[in-house]
């Protein structure tokens, strides 16, 4: 499988990566997911600390802790747990990140993180702050390079400036391009990739997404999603699924470094790995699919 460079980091990651959200709770049928993506050639592996409450990076820590050293390990921090309350609050200050890192690596089986991503973020936070808690955790070897994880074009506009990131991570499917109205060129600019999640737009874009696109998703109505499927699967001249074209897709932009679908059963990550093997889009089709699809903008936090 094709790798590319994150960022101006030395990180190599495959182009098709493995969102780990939806494994689920049991170990041993995430792991025989990890492990068959890896079988594949997939070496880049998403979790965070809010996912199942630290039971994700549970799980993936113990699929990979014999096969560490083949993989690029991501996972995020920000979402604070409050003993005896219910849910998460928002805190990306120093004195958090840096015991957050030490719970997740102890979870994860591992003395480091690949990539450490700020899970959210505002406008109104320590943003210098937060900074600092990264770069001091570079320093330290208990992460190789950071990055954030966001939709908000005002916070990433921010950490371009401020910080050494290497990535942002963001929504970004055929039927989710906002980021292409200025956050991947803002990227382009200062050599950040992004890291494309929900290429899928939530299962909308598969073969077996009837019931998914009986509702809107964003500004599509279901007419508009059935008929852009139909012309996804039928309106272009080439042996692509319609998984393939959607998942291509996000891949079609020089400053994607890897999409992240994510999987709960084997054969979902069989069907995105191929996505590898599949006919890459050429210039004229990515034209003919945003001409199809819908050029959304942001409308908040700009």
């Amino acid at each position: 499988m094709k790798k590319n460079r994150l960022g101006t980091s030395d990180l190599l990651i495959s182009e098709i990566g493995l969102g780990c959200m939806s494994l689920g709770t049991d170990q041993e049928k995430a792991s025989s997911i990890i492990h068959k993506a890896l079988e594949l050639g997939v070496n880049f592996l998403d979790t965070a600390d809010l996912y199942d409450s630290g039971r994700n990076e549970e799980i993936v820590g113990e699929a990979i802790r014999h096969k560490r050293q083949d993989v690029i390990l991501a996972t995020k921090v920000g979402n604070r747990r409050i003993p005896g309350k219910e849910g998460w609050q928002w805190d990306p200050s120093k004195k958090y990140i840096k015991t957050a890192v030490k719970e997740s690596l102890a979870r994860l089986k591992t003395d480091y993180i690949d990539l450490y991503q700020l899970h959210g973020g505002t406008i109104e936070d320590p943003i210098d702050e937060t900074i600092e808690a990264f770069e001091e955790l570079k320093q330290e070897g208990v992460i190789r390079y950071y990055g954030i994880s966001s939709i908000r074009p005002n916070v990433i506009r921010e950490y371009t400036k401020r910080s050494s990131i290497v990535s942002v991570m963001s929504q970004y499917s055929i039927l989710d391009r906002r980021p292409e109205e200025s956050v991947l060129p803002l990227l382009g600019e200062h050599q950040i990739s992004l890291i494309a999640r929900g290429p899928l737009a939530g299962g909308i874009l598969t073969e077996d997404s009837c019931a998914k696109a009986e509702r809107p998703y964003l500004d599509y109505s279901p007419a508009e999603l059935a008929l852009i499927q139909e012309k996804l699967t039928n309106g272009l001249d080439c042996s692509r699924t319609l998984t393939h074209t959607a998942l291509r897709y996000p891949l079609g932009h020089p400053s994607v470094a890897a999409i992240i679908p994510g999987a709960s059963k084997l054969e979902q990550v069989v069907r995105n790995a191929a996505a590898a093997e599949a006919e890459t889009l050429t210039a004229q089709e990515l034209e003919i699919i945003r001409s199809w699809s819908k050029p959304n903008r942001y409308t908040l936090h700009r």
